[in-house]
């Protein structure tokens, strides 16, 4: 069984639910009564009355004191902390306490209220085997109750690393776009300051998104195809021979994505697809149907190939660790390299 599917089993299965729920502690310390009660008093006598229903009283209390005791005692201190020794001896220690203190009722009781209804060396025996059996049970319990305890703190603190990682990630785009955006700015204000007031403009809209809609979880998917076509149109703006076809299939309206989920993979095909020989494009395609949606951003590739940095995939690094973090049983990426185009296909289940 896989660890989502054992932690789903967990908070769904509604006796374990009733052995480990805070809630529910009440009702577990009032079942172990009940159930202890019932078994004494629907037991063959063993006294007359009333010695029998004092004898039945004073067993119940002394497994009642054994059993919490165990589960409160013997087990947090022993048990979790691996003094496994201590802990049998422990056990062993209350078993014979407690076969000694059963065998001498008959001499505290006295032989006139005992009935002859039962071999003492096989009442001797079924009560040091429920005694084992009571204590093997209570520690079990206990031991699951932690282990389910221990289960939901690492599920909680892989949820907070992974958030934390991905609020990180999610930083290191954010300045990458904004100083590729800057610097296409600053190139236009020397060669076509109409151009460029364009640009400032079309960047405050950009930085408006990035600084409100990107700090929530989810934003809306029509949102972030708005967003990256802005981002498109400013690299026509710089460009001239530069054209992109943004398409949509299925309803699109009320599908919530997280935010900057697509921009790296838009900016990688913007970045390498500059090309002085020949026009150059994007084409993004965004699909939503059965429960599904696919993402293909399709990039023409220069005659002449440009140098590769060291830092020149940082961006697609990053979405691809964002998407192990956000869907990681629910998306596939796939990436298709060519001589004359590069394309990225990434399916999502909604």
């Amino acid at each position: 069984m896989t660890k989502p599917l054992q932690e789903n089993f967990i908070n769904e299965n509604w006796a374990i639910q009733f052995l480990t729920s805070a809630k529910l502690r009440l009702y577990r310390h009032l079942f172990l009564i009940a159930f202890f009660g019932l078994a004494l008093f629907n037991s063959d006598p063993e006294y007359t009355e009333p010695t029998e229903t004092i004898s039945r009283i004073v067993s119940m209390i002394m497994f009642l004191a054994l059993v919490y005791g165990n589960m409160y005692v013997l087990v947090p201190k022993f048990l979790f902390g691996n003094q496994y020794k201590k802990y049998a001896i422990a056990v062993l220690v209350i078993i014979m306490v407690s076969v000694l203190i059963h065998r001498s009722n008959r001499y505290f009781y006295g032989a006139e209220v005992r009935l002859d209804t039962a071999d003492d060396d096989i009442n001797i025996f079924s009560f040091s085997f429920v005694l084992i059996v009571v204590i093997l049970a209570s520690s079990a319990i206990k031991l699951f109750q932690r282990w389910k305890l221990d289960i939901e703190l690492i599920s909680k603190l892989k949820q907070a690393n992974a958030n934390a990682e991905l609020e990180q990630l999610k930083n290191q785009i954010n300045p990458h776009f904004l100083f590729n955006t800057l610097n296409n700015a600053n190139v236009l204000t020397k060669r076509d300051p109409d151009k460029a007031s364009q640009v400032l403009m079309k960047l405050s809209d950009l930085l408006r998104y990035q600084l409100y809609d990107s700090a929530r979880e989810k934003v809306f998917l029509t949102s972030d195809i708005h967003f990256l076509e802005d981002f498109l149109n400013l690299e026509k703006i710089r460009r001239d021979k530069f054209d992109f076809v943004i398409s949509k299939e299925g309803d699109l309206n009320g599908v919530q994505v997280p935010p900057l989920l697509f921009i790296s993979f838009v900016e990688n095909a913007v970045k390498h697809n500059n090309d002085s020989e020949k026009a150059s494009y994007v084409n993004l395609e965004f699909k939503v149907y059965n429960e599904e949606l696919v993402f293909k951003c399709i990039n023409s590739k220069p005659i002449l190939k440009a140098v590769k940095t060291a830092s020149g995939g940082l961006g697609l690094t990053n979405i691809k660790r964002r998407l192990e973090l956000l869907f990681p049983a629910s998306h596939l990426l796939k990436i298709e390299d060519s001589e004359t185009t590069f394309s990225v296909t990434l399916s999502i289940k909604l």
